[in-house]
């Protein structure tokens, strides 16, 4: 079913418009609850992703979180610089390379969790437990393939 058309089509009305300036909003706030912590909000995606197990290489890293290689690549090396990550060489595969949250990585993505919940309430504040329950289950059937 086509939701849109060229005649129905407005940017300010799509829902693109409104899950990309949803996106900005979230950022901005969570980049600011994160700042003296010195993390930027991506960051925050791969320090939580490592420290729960989920990723342990770049390639993971990039396709979980949606962001590509060379970008990835270039926070890394910002994460690695600040002493919250390292990257090692697979002994199996020497194309592969590891990654490890050093302690202090790991203390500082300790911290996240009580810092991001606090921006994502604020901003969902105004919804019932199952307007928050319907519009986290339409956001994923949109990610759906």
């Amino acid at each position: 079913m086509d939701h849109y058309t060229r005649d129905n089509f407005s940017l300010t009305q799509s829902v693109g418009f409104a899950i990309n300036k949803a996106r900005n909003l979230l950022v901005a706030e969570v980049d600011t609850a994160l700042k003296d912590l010195g993390i930027t909000s991506q960051q925050m995606g791969i320090l939580l992703s490592m420290r729960g197990g989920v990723t342990a290489t770049p390639f993971e890293l990039s396709k979980l979180l949606g962001i590509d290689t060379g970008l990835m690549t270039r926070m890394l090396d910002k994460l690695e610089d600040k002493g919250l990550l390292e990257r090692s060489r697979s002994l199996e595969d020497r194309r592969v390379v590891n990654l490890n949250l050093t302690v202090q990585g790991e203390e500082l993505a300790a911290r996240l969790p009580d810092i991001v919940p606090v921006v994502l309430n604020a901003r969902l504040k105004k919804f019932t437990k199952s307007e928050f329950k319907e519009l986290r289950r339409l956001l994923y059937k949109f990610l759906e393939d």
